[in-house]
């Protein structure tokens, strides 16, 4: 299983210089883990930047793949990983998912890196 967290869903949608390397994950739709979280997250970035139709585009995208809702089981759950791996609380229910479902982190985001199951790609900087 694959987990895409929002960062990574952001630079595919956005066809940045590390969408390729997440495209292997998003599209193979059958083993593909989606939280909640992350449709809110990737959503609210599009909406705000590129408009209503993209945001609802990307988001039937993200939705090919195994939605994840938060529910009060999980909530807990994220907040004894917050507190084991001090991560914020999108992060927290993300990590928390893909290591309930030993699913593969896939993400951009620096604080991610090193830990177990997690696949880490710097965003690109510049020039």
């Amino acid at each position: 299983m694959n987990l895409v967290d929002s960062s990574a869903w952001l630079a595919y949608f956005a066809d940045e210089p590390t969408a390729d390397f997440f495209a292997e994950a998003i599209e193979e739709t059958d083993l593909l883990l989606v939280p909640s979280v992350c449709i809110y997250e990737v959503f609210r970035v599009i909406l705000r930047e590129r408009g209503e139709d993209d945001a609802f585009c990307a988001v039937a995208a993200m939705q090919q793949g195994m939605v994840i809702d938060l529910d009060a089981d999980l909530a807990m759950e994220a907040a004894s990983v917050d507190l084991e791996e001090g991560l914020a609380f999108a992060d927290s229910v993300i990590f928390t998912i893909a290591r309930k479902h030993d699913a593969t982190l896939w993400t951009q985001d620096a604080h991610f890196s090193g830990k177990a199951g997690v696949l880490y790609k710097a965003k690109a900087t510049g020039p």
